[in-house]
């Protein structure tokens, strides 16, 4: 008598490679690595060799060291889409050690020390981004603007530690700008009647890009849509929630999701399977968390774009809330 076939329930997942994955993963970063570097110039694709042979490096020699097959490791990916998540975050004009450090951190102290794949409770990518925000904030606030990202001198004298002469945004894009001219008590309106980068067309590029790569993973069912979902929603409730009590200092919510690392954080970072929550309800309340911390970062506290650190505040959270929103099991009797 043949056995009947293993049903696909809850019970038993249909387990997908992890290669597969992280293969879906950087088909969806594509389009969105694109728009970047066309907006940005040639730094982002200097970024992402750097990151890269880093990642592997670090990775083998890890590996080594620990005494591990290095080839399983290295062919399933996920370090690769470490690396490209770090290198589409980092500005494109960095100099060009900061780039190696900050991956070779990712990899050797937030993944490998901890385990490798599967055992890091923080995301890799935030963490390294994190570490150079803060060791290296000069650097790290300065982008070019899109009139002089393809200045091939420039870009050269940045990456070699020099500072080149700026003749654009000296801040972490409109972000930083708006914020920078709120502080100095000007309006939003004054903002946008003096030219002020109220809405730049290049985040909204780059953003509606890693939003159809989003949605390419929400349709291949990598992701879930519990995440992006709210982190996007509190973000705008938050942006909403403050724009009506004063419309003149609190930007739109358009204009937080349309700027900055909205999209590839909801869809690209947040999600990550390891350091996220993984319960139903959990992950609708951790990407709440990640959606209101960016938004109260970006507008009251001391860096542009908030979203490393969210990720990270909420990383550390995960344990709790799982723990807070486990499911009943099914059949069980209920509590009431």
């Amino acid at each position: 008598m043949n056995p009947a076939p293993r049903p696909e329930t809850p019970l038993w997942p249909h387990a997908r490679p992890v290669a597969w994955v992280m293969t879906q993963v950087l088909l969806a970063l594509l389009p969105g690595a694109a728009v970047t570097l066309w907006c940005r110039g040639p730094g982002v694709a200097v970024n992402l060799a750097l990151c890269l042979a880093t990642a592997y490096a670090c990775e083998a020699a890890a590996l080594r060291l620990r005494n591990r097959p290095v080839s399983p490791a290295l062919g399933d990916g996920s370090v690769a889409v470490t690396a490209a998540l770090i290198a589409l975050s980092l500005p494109p004009w960095l100099p060009l050690p900061l780039p190696v450090l900050g991956t070779a951190f990712a990899v050797l102290i937030v993944k490998q020390a901890y385990g490798g794949l599967g055992q890091n409770p923080f995301n890799p990518a935030m963490a390294a981004y994190a570490l150079l925000l803060v060791s290296f904030p000069v650097a790290m606030t300065r982008w070019p603007a899109a009139a002089a990202a393809w200045d091939w001198g420039a870009a050269w004298q940045a990456w070699s530690g020099g500072v080149p002469a700026w003749d654009g945004l000296t801040s972490a894009t409109p972000l930083g700008d708006v914020r920078t001219r709120l502080t100095l008590t000007h309006t939003l309106s004054e903002i946008a009647a003096r030219g002020g980068p109220v809405g730049a067309p290049a985040g909204w590029a780059i953003n509606g890009a890693y939003g159809l790569g989003g949605l390419y993973l929400l349709a291949r069912g990598i992701i879930g849509w519990r995440i992006p979902v709210a982190v996007l929603g509190a973000l705008a409730l938050c942006a909403m929630g403050f724009q009506a009590v004063d419309a003149d200092r609190y930007p739109s919510a358009l204009f937080h999701l349309s700027q900055g690392a909205a999209l590839l954080g909801a869809f690209f970072i947040a999600t990550d399977p390891v350091s996220a929550s993984t319960t139903p309800r959990g992950r609708l309340i951790y990407g709440a968390g990640v959606g209101a911390l960016a938004y109260l970062i970006r507008t009251f506290g001391a860096y542009p774009d908030g979203f490393a650190f969210a990720v990270l505040l909420m990383n550390l959270a995960v344990p709790l809330i799982d723990r807070l929103t486990i499911p009943r099991p099914y059949g069980s009797p209920r509590d009431d």
